[in-house]
This record gives C-alpha cells, sequence and structure tokens, in this order.
C-alpha cells in the first residue's frame, strides 16, 4: 500500500505535470516502435536551456571556487566566447572535443563551450593513467582536448593525439580561459537530435564504450530531475517550510560522471542554485563549505556522507542548513540511513537522506527513495523517478516478470543514450526490442513497486560509486610476464562498499611480491582500479568444466580469507 508520503508525492507530481502545470508532459515516437512520455516545457537544446537560465538568474553566484566567485552571466558570457574560439579553430557540429581536467569553473565553462559551439562534450576520466587516456581519446576519434596541467601530462604521452589546449585552471577564469577565447564568429543553431555529451562506462568487457546522448536525452533527464525537486519543494511549501534564500550545493562528485553532469551541475541551472566546488574530496573542508555557504542540499557517493557522519569534528560545524542528504552509484548501510536522520543536518538536526539508483547509459535518471520511504525500506533504491521512468524486471528474452521475481532491471525512457560510439553490436545488445536498457544488474519490485537491487550481472566492482571492469584489471595484470593466471573480484569494505581483490599465479620460475604488482599496475590503470589485496597462489588457478577460471569459487574462498584477515 503506498505510504502517505507517496500519496502526497503523487498527487503533486500529477498537478506538476498536468496540461495546464510547470512541466507538462507529452510524448514522442521513439525507433523500438514506443510512445515515450516527454517534458514538453524543455527547449530544444543544452545551448538554448543555458542561454535562457543564465539570463534568468544572471546577477545570482552560480560557481564558488576558492576566493572566486561568479554569476551566471559572466559564466555564460565567457562560454560562448570559448564556444567561438572553438569555431575558430575549426570545431563543428558533431565533432568530439575532449575535457580532462579536475572540477573547476575551466571545466565547467569549457562544457559549455563545447555545446553551445555543436561540438559533442567528451568527458575523459580525470584519474584515468596515459594507457587509459589513450584508448578513449583514440575509440571516439576527438578532434581536440582541452585539459589542465596535470592530465596534459597523462595525455602527452599518448601517440597519435589530437590538438591538445592546455589550461592553468589555478588562475581566474578569463585568465585560465584565454587560450580558448574569440570574440567573433556565428553559433550553430541546435536542436533535440543532435550529440550532445559522451560519457565512458566501465562495462563488463574490459574496454570502456563511449555512450552517446543527444541533446533531447540530456535536457529530458535534466527536466525528470527538475520534476522530482519541484516536486519536494511543494511538499515543503505544503507543510509551512517553503526554501528559503538561494539554493545550493557542494560540487564534490567528479564532473566527468553523470550525477555531477546532470543531476548537480546542469539542473542547478533551471533552479538558479550556486554550486561549490571542491577540487578534491576532504570531509572536513566539506563541513567547513557548508557552514560558509549556507549549503542547502548534499549529494556524494554514500562513502562521502559517512564521513562526515563519523568525523571527530563534525559538532564544531553547523550544517543545520542542510535539508537533504542524497546518495548515488552504491548502496547505504541501513544504519547509516538511520543516524543520517538522526544527527545530521536540518534546522532540527535531522537530515533527510534519500537515494538515487541511475546509469551513465540513462543520463543518471531510473529510481529515488525520498526521506520516511527510505527509512521504512533503507534497502530499497526506490520507486521509478516520475514522471518519465518505466521500468521492468525482466527475463533472459526481455520479457516482462511478475512482481517480486528476480531479473535484470531495465529502464526504457525519452532520457536513455543512444549508442556507444563506434559499437553497434554492444549498443544492440543493451537495448530489448522494445526499448529497455539492460542495466546488468538484478533486482525485483516489491508489493509497492520499490526496486532492490540483490545482485550483479556484469563483472564489475562497484569501488565508492566507481565502476571498476574486473577484466580490464585482469588484463593489465597479464600484462606482467611474472604473471600465468589471474582472477579479479570485490572485496567487502567498510568506507567504499566494495574494494578490488585479486589472486595470482606466478609463471614457472618467476618471483614476484604483492606490492610489486601493485606498484606495476598502479603505472598503466588508474589507482582506484589497482587492487587492495592481491594473493599469490602458488597452484594453479581452479577451472571449470568449460576450461573458465572459477571465479565464483575464488571469489568466496577469498573473500572468507579477506574478512579474517580484517578481523
Amino acid at each position: 500500500m503506498p505510504s502517505q508520503l507517496d500519496q502526497r508525492m503523487n498527487a503533486t507530481m500529477a498537478a506538476l505535470t498536468a496540461p495546464a502545470g510547470m512541466l507538462p508532459v507529452g510524448s514522442k515516437p521513439s525507433r523500438w516502435g514506443v510512445d515515450l512520455p516527454v517534458i514538453t516545457a524543455a527547449p530544444p537544446s543544452l545551448a538554448h536551456y543555458m542561454a535562457h537560465y543564465a539570463h534568468e538568474h544572471g546577477a545570482a553566484t552560480f560557481l564558488v571556487a576558492g576566493e572566486e566567485r561568479l554569476t551566471y552571466a559572466e559564466v555564460h558570457a565567457l562560454a560562448q566566447r570559448v564556444a567561438r574560439g572553438l569555431i575558430a579553430r575549426g570545431v563543428r557540429k558533431g565533432d568530439r572535443v575532449g575535457i580532462a581536467m579536475r572540477n573547476s569553473p575551466s571545466w565547467i565553462a569549457t562544457y559549455m563551450g563545447v555545446l553551445i559551439a555543436g561540438g559533442v562534450a567528451t568527458l575523459l576520466n580525470g584519474w584515468w593513467q596515459s594507457e587509459e587516456m589513450s584508448v578513449a581519446v583514440h575509440d571516439v576519434e576527438c578532434s581536440l582536448i582541452v585539459a589542465d596541467g596535470p592530465r596534459c601530462k597523462r595525455l602527452r604521452a599518448v601517440a597519435g593525439l589530437p590538438t591538445l589546449i592546455e589550461l592553468d585552471d589555478t588562475l581566474a577564469l578569463e585568465e585560465a580561459l584565454a587560450p580558448l577565447l574569440e570574440d567573433v564568429g556565428d553559433l550553430p543553431e541546435l536542436g533535440p537530435d543532435d550529440w550532445a555529451t559522451i560519457l565512458f562506462t566501465s562495462g563488463s568487457t574490459g574496454q570502456s564504450k563511449g555512450a552517446i546522448s543527444t541533446h533531447g536525452a540530456v535536457l529530458q533527464g535534466v527536466f525528470n530531475y527538475l520534476a522530482q525537486a519541484l516536486m519536494m519543494m511543494g511538499l515543503a511549501t505544503q507543510d509551512g517550510n517553503p526554501p528559503q534564500g538561494q539554493p545550493s550545493t557542494l560540487l564534490n562528485v567528479p564532473l566527468f560522471h553523470v550525477t555531477a553532469e546532470v543531476p548537480v551541475f546542469l539542473q542547478s541551472f533551471a533552479i538558479g542554485r550556486k554550486l561549490v566546488l571542491m577540487p578534491r574530496w576532504d570531509a572536513e573542508e566539506a563541513m567547513r563549505l557548508i557552514q560558509q555557504e549556507g549549503v542547502s542540499y548534499f549529494v556524494g557517493v554514500p562513502l562521502m556522507s559517512f564521513e562526515i557522519l563519523n568525523h571527530p569534528r563534525r559538532a564544531e560545524y553547523d550544517l543545520s542548513t542542510v535539508t537533504d542528504f542524497a546518495a548515488g552509484g552504491a548502496p547505504r548501510p541501513v544504519e547509516h540511513v538511520k543516524r543520517l536522520k538522526e544527527e545530521m543536518g536540518g534546522p532540527k538536526g535531522e537530515g533527510a537522506p534519500l537515494i538515487g539508483y541511475g546509469l551513465t547509459e540513462t543520463n543518471g535518471v531510473g529510481t529515488g527513495n525520498w526521506r520516511d520511504n527510505y527509512l521504512a525500506k533503507p534497502n530499497s533504491a526506490g520507486l521509478p523517478s516520475r514522471p518519465l521512468v518505466d521500468l521492468a524486471i525482466l527475463d533472459d528474452a526481455g520479457r516482462a516478470l511478475a512482481q517480486g521475481e528476480r531479473g535484470e532491471i531495465g529502464i526504457r525512457t525519452a532520457c536513455n543514450f543512444t549508442e556507444y560510439w563506434g559499437n553497434p553490436e554492444a549498443t544492440a545488445a543493451a537495448f530489448t526490442a522494445d526499448g529497455y536498457f539492460l542495466t546488468g544488474d538484478i533486482g525485483y519490485l516489491d508489493e509497492d513497486g520499490y526496486l532492490f537491487i540483490v545482485d550483479r550481472k556484469k563483472d564489475i566492482i562497484i569501488r565508492g560509486g566507481e565502476n571498476i571492469s574486473c577484466q580490464e584489471v585482469e588484463a593489465a595484470l597479464y600484462e606482467h610476464p611474472a604473471v600465468a593466471e589471474a582472477a579479479v573480484f570485490g572485496l567487502a569494505d567498510e568506507r567504499m562498499g566494495e574494494v578490488p581483490g585479486a589472486v595470482v599465479h606466478l609463471a614457472e620460475g618467476a618471483s614476484m611480491d604483492e606490492a610489486a604488482l601493485q606498484g606495476f599496475l598502479g603505472e598503466h590503470i588508474a589507482a582506484f582500479k589497482v587492487p587492495a589485496r592481491i594473493w599469490l597462489s602458488a597452484d594453479a588457478l581452479p577451472r571449470l568444466g568449460t576450461e573458465k577460471i572459477d571465479k565464483v569459487g575464488l571469489r568466496n574462498a577469498y573473500r572468507a580469507k579477506w574478512a579474517l584477515e580484517r578481523a
């Protein structure tokens, strides 16, 4: 039976999305022959969207980065000059422009400029090493890359690199952007079917795939999040607690991830939200900024709010302006959910916990579990996000299963990506015949329609919200001549949720220890992918009847060893 909060949210969303509401919902045909719901108030492109709201909120603070404070109007004006500079350098509609920087005003203005110029903002993982950068850049055929100093150093080791422009993001924004700026030139007209972004996803194959989204898909994702935000603002107003002052949030998740890009950064335009940038995560610095800037909304991977919750100096900071502590990327422990409500944020010292589930390929859109509902069902990822999400539990043939049955989670929305760049086979395998994106996660729906995720079909590890392909780490291990056999799997970790672990059998006569192997891997893959523990097995790894390594048996055995070692 729907909870009281569910009933109120349903009524508020119905009013918002009615024909006379703020965000009326219509429909549009899809390539699968199914009409999909769309929010008709969405503008034609992200360029139109940013221009409209940058004008509406022009004088409001948009970005806070250290001592620098920038308004919406200032950042948008510079982004237009970036766009003209890119066009002057030969960027045309559909060209992929790589962005490789830490969180900074330069990243944001460059992203905006790429989109305004008609380019495809290609978000390179700032933690990647040179080899990983090379694979991605060449896979999607970037025509130009904009990077900060540390990323430039790694990129210069890449053979056949396209034009590379280095920005010094330690400078004030206009000075930092100087290598890109032009004041003359025509900007292209863009529409919902033009390509907008490429984000990289670590699938089970070990090869990062570039997921392409159109302007229309990203905007529908943004507006679906906006509908959720307006719904909760409406409920707060009904309860006599209307939002006060300018909304604000920390930008503490890397911008190359969909969570930071869509619901945090892009959604902020529509609600005139202030973004307080954190180039790197630090729990005490986050608390200091919350207090200094009056942050009203917090979102990050569960580890972040967990570290604040358990910080020995938490009582020294005023966190009462934060009404919601949101998370995504991984589940929260049940006790963490309860403690957030009891101990953190809000004028009464009560934080409202919530969690979302979405993927790169869905532009972050999926499900949400809110406040009292989350407390009642802390193991659930929540209900499909209205008004756009159609979620189903599917069998191996793509047929919907009954309530309570376990199967693969499928998400069908107008927010979904279009295709994997240059990989029609992977694209075809990612969708059912009627347009559900196959998430690779296994789950079921309870009697109230709440999603519970119970397993993963993909061979991936989720470390603090960062996806790691087991096959990619195995491939990196096999690059070492001393490694004869390797198996990589996830190990339970209180802080990160999971961390990579590996068991390795060395080649005959080879000599190698755990630290040396970890050091070798650190030179070839990002640090977060390096196994926290590598066991060296004197015996060949066990195999199944198919002659494949028995990873399930190894995983179970070494997870038990890990638990004993930790104890």
